[in-house]
């Protein structure tokens, strides 16, 4: 605890005292320390008549996951961020900023190309440029408790929603242009309307499909671990307009936080009213239960999960039936990605002309995207559609680390395609990127620079596909293996003429004869890197070398001796023992012993070391 100077503290009149210090601490800033850095921020400030009037808040993901632990100290008239907040900044934090209103500008965020020093979260370019709608309240309520939720409007929306009837509803989600958020971007209220009208039963499901498995891919975890009520808000309105009585959320057991935020949002929502039975004395009944999937990739896909929350193994059906007839327990279902429920209430909210006003003619809105991979300032981002791909990575990520270039950028997940720097004005927008042979998928967005090699970059997401298909259909779990024994052996140096053909061959029995979106979009990175990096496919089969020199069998390392000094750097890092020189004196690399890891490249200062 800061100990009392003794001097009463005074407030300006008209002025505010400091209100709140918010604490990331979701699962990134989590792992990073936060919740230790939470911790000290209470102990300090509890108890102390000075600091009284500051309240220390645990929230989700701010986003802003590259420096995390992430602390906002939000007054009157300013957000202050501080980031890479340890449990030692905490004591200089409370004496200067919230009992002395001084700013500590070495945890300040600092622009990496200006230098400057920024204070105002608002300010800093990651956040400048985002339209965060969904995403905007994680840094400004505890997620566990509903009183924070209800504060900022929420649950306004679920009254207004049941003061009308279910066709208003639906009508004003088709009139909004929300499109789902996790896959093909079907029009959802399309989809509640045919739930609604089906005669197939009366009774209908609800379903969030909160199964997030492409690799790099986080937002959907961070809006539970986050601003769990917002999606339940917006099932409980999605169940009310369609005439379902239950609904579950179907989340992978590897997230933990997240699902303990739901179970404890659910439990205060019955209390309050806002599940069960009678909802706001409005005679609707209506509960939603947890499902916890096992992390299998393919239970993302619709009828594959519907399986799975019904006990059985994980499989996807033929898409003639569609699941608004026949979905969870042969009854009439309407499944959506979390971020698509997160948008109901909001629209409900705000308007359908408002979300419409937002992103292009046929891709309204915002998207969530978890940008990663080789650009500076990675996170979750939240953009109008229609931003276009250059403005999202330099403007808002800031570009690539290093002063290298950017070379591709992978969206969609495993099953995107990768686009190169051509594509960059490219909008993002559902259209937009299927045309270049890529799509929106669920968020994912891995940056890459010139140091990714291509051909092994299709090898990696087809590889971590063979894993992940059922195996149901032959085309699927065949033609996938198939396609990566090609690309291992292009990227072991034994590459053949007429296997770019045969790859595309295999692509197109997997893309047509396949019978879930899996299949369907599993060739899409190799098709992709086929149509604009097509080059270093043929320059690891036609001239055996790998260009970005990553590609083991391809490359190998030898010492320039005129440029070596003899310092025994590369010797001494090497795991094998392939370097013998004496000291002062040019050294020598053993071809027959290297492994090719690339230590002594990255030891060497002189730039002695080659890699060719």
């Amino acid at each position: 605890m800061i100990k009392n100077s003794g001097k009463k503290r005074t407030k300006s009149p008209g002025k505010k005292e400091l209100a709140q210090v918010s604490v990331c601490c979701g699962t990134g800033c989590t792992a990073q320390g936060s919740r230790e850095v939470l911790a000290q921020f209470r102990k300090l400030l509890s108890g102390d008549s000075q600091a009284e009037a500051a309240s220390c808040l645990m929230t989700g993901c701010h986003g802003f996951c590259e420096q995390g632990p992430l602390v906002v100290i939000r007054d009157n008239d300013k957000n202050i961020l501080y980031q890479k907040v340890k449990v030692e900044h905490v004591e200089e934090i409370v004496r200067k900023t919230i009992l002395g209103g001084e700013i500590i500008r070495d945890l300040l965020y600092q622009d990496p190309r200006t230098k400057r020093r920024i204070i105002e979260e608002e300010e800093v370019p990651f956040y400048k440029y985002q339209k965060r709608l969904i995403f905007g309240n994680n840094g400004k309520i505890d997620p566990t408790k509903i009183g924070d939720y209800i504060k900022l409007g929420g649950y306004k929306p679920l009254k207004k929603a049941l003061a009308g009837a279910g066709d208003t509803i639906i009508e004003e989600i088709k009139k909004s242009g929300l499109r789902g958020r996790g896959g093909a971007g079907f029009p959802t209220g399309k989809k509640w309307e045919s739930c609604k009208n089906s005669k197939f039963s009366s009774t209908k499901y609800i379903i969030c499909n909160g199964d997030e498995g492409d690799p790099g891919c986080f937002q959907d975890r961070s809006i539970l671990e986050g601003n769990p009520h917002l999606v339940i808000e917006g099932m409980i309105i999605g169940g009310y307009a369609v005439g379902a009585k239950e609904g579950y959320i179907y989340v992978r057991a590897e997230y933990p936080l997240a699902v303990k935020h739901l179970e404890i949002a659910l439990k205060q929502a019955r209390e309050n009213g806002f599940l069960g039975r009678n909802i706001l004395n409005s005679g609707f009944n209506f509960n939603i239960k947890i499902a916890r999937g096992s992390g299998a990739f393919v239970c993302g896909e619709s009828s594959a999960l519907m399986a799975s929350v019904e006990g059985r193994v994980g499989e996807p059906r033929a898409k003639h039936i569609h699941a608004t007839d026949r979905g969870l327990w042969n009854k009439p279902t309407v499944l959506n990605n979390v971020k698509t429920w997160a948008a109901v209430p909001l629209i409900i909210k705000n308007g359908a002309k408002w979300f419409s006003s937002i992103g292009t003619e046929t891709s309204k809105g915002t998207m969530i995207f978890s940008l990663v991979g080789k650009v500076i300032n990675t996170g979750l981002v939240e953009v109008p559609m229609g931003i276009t791909l250059r403005d999202l990575i330099f403007k808002i990520g800031g570009g690539i680390p290093g002063n290298r270039k950017f070379k591709a950028v992978q969206t969609g997940g495993p099953s995107g395609g990768c686009l190169p720097e051509e594509c960059l004005d490219l909008p993002v927008d559902y259209e937009a990127l299927a045309d270049a042979g890529s799509m929106m998928g669920s968020g994912g967005m891995v940056v890459m620079d010139e140091t990714a090699c291509m051909v092994d970059v299709a090898r990696y997401f087809v590889d971590f596909l063979v894993d992940e298909s059922c195996g149901k259909c032959s085309s699927c779990r065949e033609g996938l293996k198939q396609m990566l024994a090609v690309l291992n052996r292009i990227c072991s140096g034994e590459g053949r003429e007429g296997d770019l053909e045969l790859l595309e061959d295999l692509c197109d029995v997997v893309k047509n004869a396949s019978l879930c979106g899996l299949g369907t979009s599993a060739p899409n990175p190799v098709l992709s890197t086929l149509k604009y990096f097509r080059d270093e496919y043929e320059a690891h089969i036609r001239d055996r070398r790998c260009p970005a020199g990553v590609c083991k069998n391809l490359i190998s390392y030898e010492i320039i001796e005129e440029n070596c000094v003899g310092c025994g750097a590369c010797r001494k890092v090497c795991p094998v023992e392939a370097i013998s020189g004496e000291t002062k004196k040019p050294h020598v690399i053993d071809l027959k012993i290297c492994v090719k890891c690339g230590q002594c490249l990255e030891a060497c200062k002189f730039q002695a070391v080659l890699k060719k």
